[in-house]
């Protein structure tokens, strides 16, 4: 099902940051993908700003991130999730991120195409 293959992508991204697998998270993003991240104040387009934020966070495999309360829409080669994240910390409050991914399919694997986070 088609809607279980992009939840997968999703909860397989946010697995290979804990795993601190930065080349699983980006098998799962599209080559041009865009992301308003909760801790930047920009949109991300390229390859090159994504790493820099990324080389700002803290070390990845030192936070556990949850997605949940997922909500799942697929049009043909485009979907849509919504869902909750969990950004657990080694020390400190746990961050609470409503995000909105985008997905398309792309030669028969679904590649996220942009990701919108905004931190409660």
């Amino acid at each position: 099902m088609a809607r279980d293959a992009v939840w997968a992508v999703i909860t397989g991204m946010y697995d290979a940051y804990t795993r601190g697998d930065r080349e699983g998270i980006d098998r799962r993003l599209h080559p041009d993908a865009t992301i308003f991240d909760s801790a930047h104040p920009d949109l991300i387009t390229t390859r090159e700003q994504l790493n820099k934020v990324r080389d700002a966070r803290p070390e990845e495999g030192r936070v556990t991130l949850s997605a949940y309360d997922e909500v799942v829409d697929v049009w043909g080669e485009t979907a849509l999730a919504r869902y909750v994240l969990r950004v657990a910390f080694a020390s400190g409050a746990a961050e609470i991120v409503r995000t909105t991914s985008v997905l398309r399919l792309v030669d028969g694997e679904w590649l996220i195409v942009h990701v919108h986070e905004n931190s409660l």
